[in-house]
């Protein structure tokens, strides 16, 4: 089992900076890839960006060049940093964890962080 704890979301103005944390509690040696979605209002969740427990990095075209996604396996925590932020960055992110076990791989989701992005 794995939990997934975000912090760091807020209220910004356009142009800001924010920088979310997530940590994962539980099997955090058995997680393969981390990282972050996020949804707006009346809009479907959509990838942000991934990394692979090697550091291979996916970003979604919307944020490339903007966010980087870190992580710290020691730790089992994930990090999203937002620069050049723009109201349409505002949303609900959630992290994510892919898990491998002898039985199968699993995602996992933490609650969700608001993210909001004034003009």
């Amino acid at each position: 089992q794995l939990q997934l704890v975000e912090s760091g979301g807020g209220l910004v103005q356009a142009g800001g900076s924010l920088r979310l944390s997530c940590e994962a509690f539980g099997s955090i040696n058995n997680i393969n890839s981390m990282g972050w979605y996020r949804q707006a209002p009346g809009s479907q969740r959509e990838l942000v960006a991934l990394i692979s427990s090697g550091g291979t990095t996916t970003y979604d075209d919307s944020v490339k060049g903007r966010f980087t996604v870190s992580r710290d396996n020691t730790k089992g925590t994930v990090y999203l940093q937002m620069n050049s932020l723009k109201p349409e960055d505002t949303a609900v992110y959630y992290c994510t964890a892919e898990v491998y076990y002898s039985t199968g791989e699993y995602d996992y989701w933490g609650q969700g962080t608001q993210v909001t992005v004034s003009s």
